[in-house]
């Protein structure tokens, strides 16, 4: 490349704030002076070589800045990050800068050439990765150490000096975005597409999963209807819904592979190579020389990482598990308690003691739910990992465990060990119904909510400067820094996967869940887009290529669903009856079967291509390319020897 890093980088007249910097009241002014130079510095002296400007109000200015950055740097930035774009020959190629002619839409004065989210990553990207280097401390901080390889940002963060770091609303982009979302009801698909341009590829493939899984629960909703209208108890109609259930699973999550790589490779995050993942802001070690990319980095013993996750962190959750396993025994021996009482009282006050140990179960496993989310991801910070999805794959399957044991543990133990399956479907029905209720609680009313006073609190502001124009840029950055965080699509994909879980694992029992499931899922893509446009700050655009470990989660659930669906048919009195003379039997066919249905959803994932033929060509046809092209730069270097 015949750009350097060493480029002049002046203000621009026309500085487009992406990113905002909010300080602590009070920060010294040396603290101020030497971060805001670290950002502007050239990269070849350790700086992000970034724009800055502090943000002024009517009371003066005050200890929040907009970051932005020039046309130029941010197209260096796209090549940095490993940014894949179109090029005219309809083609996805990753970008750089010495060949950005070829690309599509590319013009030395269309400055919308990357989109804004693409803009406010590249930021967020270069601000994470300033560290320190001979600095000791922080200036005017004392006790804030610093060391060569820390990252500023985090230290900042983590000292209080640093409030939060957020990018900035297009209040225009929004609006159009919010209208054609869930500004009215309509029966079609989303745009995700544009919900890409404007919050990035993770939270789009998000709302896609979302809406293909809502999609996929509709057969078997119109299938598990006359199962529940004509109240049908023979085992064979329950067997042939519970096979198709579990073929269902496996074709809806290997085609949901093929759509997930139609939309990375449109938005052309399938291209994207790992090694162009820096390391997370949280990652510390020595610096050195990263032996592949020959950049400077921390550097982290990998034998050390292990110890810690094998020796700390699995005994750690191995022992949550044995907890959360003996919290469920003592709510059984009060549910027992609590019958005992009522057989002996049969009163009103008995009745009501019948609902005491459920009340207290659930709230007992919200707390051990909250403080073990705290614990692991603290531990799994511990563990010090290099890359952020590393960080974030280790963290899902830490809280992944204990989630499904709090969930479902119960379930199992009435299915398998009581044996009492009209309590198992009751149980079930009230598990799944009383969760979407408080989902939709949280994530539909109060948004709601939220909204009206964020309106509310607007129009009084607007009243206070009276004027009828648009909020100024002071005022929309003081309106965001005070909404929500929006902490990540985890927390939504646990719901989506605890709500397969209702669906597959018992499905024999309650065949009506999935009609709820629908239904949950309809308001649930209305309430979770309000909240993204209305309710939280926008979050940075994160590039993905798939839904990452959710995947792995969900075809895990699809096996186990298997094994649980056997059991529970092979417990019916109707097929118990078939084998009068010896269990043994029982026990053979019940086990052959379940290895022939494993059997037939491993061939049709198998079967069924993750990629469709025309992606897999175009990116064979791109490696093929890259290896012409790698063997031209030998030959030709060759020849200069």
């Amino acid at each position: 490349m015949v750009e350097s890093w060493s480029f002049p980088d002046t203000a621009e007249s026309n500085f487009r704030p992406l990113v905002v910097i909010e300080l602590a009241k009070g920060t010294k002014e040396e603290t101020i002076e030497w971060f805001t130079k670290r950002i502007v510095d050239k990269k070849a002296d350790g700086g992000a070589q970034l724009l800055i400007q502090p943000l002024v109000t009517e009371n003066g200015v005050e200890n929040i800045y907009l970051v932005g950055a020039s046309h130029l740097r941010l197209l260096l930035g796209a090549e940095t990050v490993g940014l894949v774009k179109e090029c005219n020959d309809n083609s996805m190629r990753t970008f750089t800068y010495s060949s950005r002619k070829t690309f599509k839409h590319f013009a030395d004065d269309n400055h919308n050439f990357l989109t804004m989210a693409e803009c406010q990553y590249i930021i967020k990207h270069e601000l994470e990765n300033l560290r320190a280097k001979n600095e000791k401390m922080i200036p005017g901080y004392p006790q804030a150490k610093l060391y060569p390889g820390k990252s500023i940002v985090r230290r900042l963060l983590t000292s209080g000096i640093l409030v939060q770091i957020f990018p900035l609303h297009d209040r225009e982009e929004l609006k159009k975005l919010s209208h054609s979302w869930y500004g009215r009801v309509k029966v079609g698909y989303q745009p995700l597409d544009d919900i890409r341009c404007y919050f990035g590829e993770t939270i789009a493939l998000y709302f896609g999963f979302l809406e293909y899984f809502t999609f996929a629960l509709v057969p078997m909703a119109v299938i598990g209807i006359p199962y529940y209208v004509f109240a049908w108890e023979d085992y064979d109609k329950y067997m042939m819904f519970a096979t198709f259930n579990l073929l269902w699973s496996t074709v809806i999550l290997e085609v949901w592979k093929r759509m997930c790589a139609i939309l990375t490779y449109r938005w052309g995050t399938l291209l994207m190579k790992r090694q162009f993942e820096e390391p997370r802001p949280g990652f510390h070690g020595v610096l050195g020389i990263n032996p592949v990319t020959g950049r400077e980095e921390p550097v982290y013993s990998s034998i050390k990482r292990q110890l810690r996750i094998y020796l700390v962190s699995l005994p750690f959750v191995c022992l949550c598990l044995y907890f959360s396993l003996y919290v469920m025994m003592i709510y059984f021996d009060l549910e027992q308690w609590a019958l005992d009482y009522h057989k002996e009282n049969e009163s009103n006050f008995s009745s009501l003691m019948l609902y005491v140990p459920s009340i207290i179960y659930a709230v007992v496993i919200e707390i051990m739910n909250r403080i073990y989310r705290y614990a692991a991801e603290f531990l799994t910070s511990w563990e010090n990992h290099r890359l952020e999805s590393s960080y974030q794959n280790h963290l899902i399957l830490k809280v992944l465990v204990f989630n499904f044991l709090n969930c479902f543990a119960s379930l199992f133990y009435i299915a398998f060990v009581l044996f009492d399956m009209k309590l198992l479907r009751q149980s079930l029905a009230t598990l799944l119904i009383t969760s979407q209720i408080l989902n939709q609680f949280a994530e539909s009313l109060l948004p709601y909510w939220l909204q009206r006073r964020y309106n509310r609190r607007m129009k009084k502001r607007m009243c206070s400067k009276k004027t009828d124009t648009d909020l100024s840029l002071a005022e929309q950055v003081n309106m965001e820094k005070e909404m929500g965080t929006y902490l990540g699509t985890f927390d939504d994909y646990l719901e989506l996967f605890l709500q397969f879980g209702y669906v597959s694992l018992f499905s024999c029992v309650y065949p009506l869940a999935a009609v709820f499931a629908v239904l949950n899922n309809i308001t649930e893509i209305y309430s979770d887009a309000l909240k993204m446009c209305r309710v939280y700050k926008r979050p940075f655009a994160e590039p993905t290529a798939s839904i990452g470990v959710w995947q792995l989660a969900f075809e895990t659930m699809s096996v186990i669903s298997v094994v649980t669906n056997c059991i529970l048919i092979g417990m019916s009195p109707e097929v118990d009856a078939l084998f009068p003379d010896s269990k043994m039997d029982l026990v053979l066919t019940v086990a052959l079967v379940e290895h022939l249905l494993l059997a037939i959803k491993f061939i049709m994932a198998f079967v069924i291509p993750d990629k469709p033929r025309d992606i897999q060509m175009k990116l064979a046809k791109l490696e093929f390319e890259s290896l012409e092209a790698l063997k031209q730069q030998v030959r030709a270097f060759q020849m200069q020897l």
